[in-house]
């Protein structure tokens, strides 16, 4: 719980880094042995190791990657979760399911995500009503906002995705001081309230992941609507990886997991300042993820925040090692991409753009095919939204038209 009356969530966020790092390596190879005797899939990943020899991040760093995008294959092989729980699934609470398929457990430890650090740091408070539109349904977005929400003594109206009119009327009704959610849906929300001459004054704060902030975004919301927003950095995984906080310089790291940044493909550490993939080991008996690379690609900011905390920064997300890309809060594979499009045997290069216009993602599918077959362009469209449950702009061009650079997603809205 929070300290009463405090600026941190908990001692944890202010301690020396000497003393987070020793606490942390001291723990580590319980965290290891625990995986080793009730995970099977770790037994055979880690191989022939001694946990007590990973005592420092130089040791941690010679351990084998485990890559998310191997997860589904693994998990396929072995349901639910491919022998990489230590909990058994009848002792769960639930079971999320995101695109691939891959699954992930929940606990019923309260705020199991860790959320409710990240809430604090946005200014969130006990008492403090939180309309949560993260989605409800199978992806464990909103379970990890109200985990963290509950712990923190925060009420919640469960909102989840679609419905605008009707959630504008209920945040006009409920005068909620907080939102959480992604912040492209909180722009439609307030832009939906003032068309329809509902208030939505009571939001004051908000805490916003699953898609790219751009400072102009940030900015808007504050100069235009009064809300303070955050961000944060998350997987259906992990949970809660980094928080930002007062200072607006980067996001710091979660006090239950390790944070490694590493050459994309390896499981090598780039020098502070590079930008690598995200690697995170989490402290969570259920799922105990050890040097899971996310795909993600970020990194380390040096020095110490200044708004107090003292544990490792990062840039935020920085982009995907392997060309995915989030989009309105979906994730959008190369894989997607190419097992929709499979059966248009008339099509060479393709392209998807994605952009942002007037604070809102647009995906444009550009195809090279000779002329221009009736019915295509539509067809394309409905192949794409089958695939990654979003809708694409579709351009067909000449052959030629498109660089021979290999890259199938071009996610051109920057770092934001």
């Amino acid at each position: 719980m929070p300290e009463s009356g405090g600026v941190f969530y908990d001692r944890q966020e202010v301690r020396k880094p000497a003393e987070r790092e020793q606490a942390v390596f001291h723990a580590l190879p319980g965290l290891i042995r625990h995986a080793l005797d009730n995970a099977p899939a770790f037994a055979r990943h880690l191989g022939d190791i001694d946990p007590d020899a990973i005592v420092d991040r130089a040791a941690l760093a010679k351990l084998p990657i485990l890559r998310k995008a191997d997860l589904a294959s693994l998990q396929q092989a072995a349901l639910p979760f491919g022998g990489l729980n230590a909990t058994h699934p009848s002792r769960l609470v639930r079971i999320f399911a995101s695109p691939g398929p891959i699954y992930d457990p929940e606990g019923p430890r309260l705020d199991y995500w860790r959320f409710a650090r990240a809430l604090f740091a946005a200014g969130f408070r006990p008492g403090d009503l939180i309309h949560n539109t993260f989605s409800y349904h199978l992806t464990p977005a909103g379970s990890m906002a109200e985990g963290g929400a509950r712990a923190l003594g925060c009420p919640v109206i469960p909102g989840g995705t679609g419905q605008t009119e009707l959630q504008v009327r209920v945040i006009h009704d409920l005068r909620p001081k907080g939102y959480v959610g992604t912040p492209s849906f909180l722009l439609i929300l307030l832009e939906k309230a003032r068309e329809l001459g509902l208030s939505t004054a009571s939001l004051q704060k908000a805490l916003v992941s699953g898609e790219a902030f751009p400072p102009s975004l940030r900015d808007r919301l504050r100069n235009e609507f009064n809300i303070d927003t955050y961000q944060c950095y998350a997987t259906a995984d992990v949970g809660l990886i980094a928080y930002e906080t007062s200072a607006r310089e980067g996001l710091v790291v979660d006090e239950a997991v390790i944070v490694e940044i590493v050459r994309p493909g390896t499981g090598d550490p780039v020098p502070e300042g590079e930008i690598g993939e995200v690697v995170v080991t989490v402290f969570n008996p259920d799922y105990p993820l050890i040097r899971f690379a996310t795909g993600d690609l970020s990194a380390v900011l040096p020095g110490e925040s200044p708004c107090g905390r003292t544990n490792m920064r990062i840039k935020g997300w920085l982009g995907r090692a392997d060309q995915a890309t989030k989009v309105r809060g979906m994730f959008v594979h190369p894989h997607q991409i190419r097992e929709a499009l499979k059966r248009f045997d008339v099509l060479g290069r393709v392209r998807l753009e994605v952009i942002r216009e007037d604070e809102r993602d647009r995906m444009i599918l550009r195809c090279e095919v000779p002329g221009a077959p009736s019915g295509l362009e539509r067809a394309i469209g409905e192949a794409i939204r089958a695939a990654t449950g979003l809708r694409a702009e579709i351009e067909l061009v000449p052959p030629g038209s498109l660089h021979a650079d290999g890259k199938l997603i071009d996610d051109r809205r920057g770092a934001g």
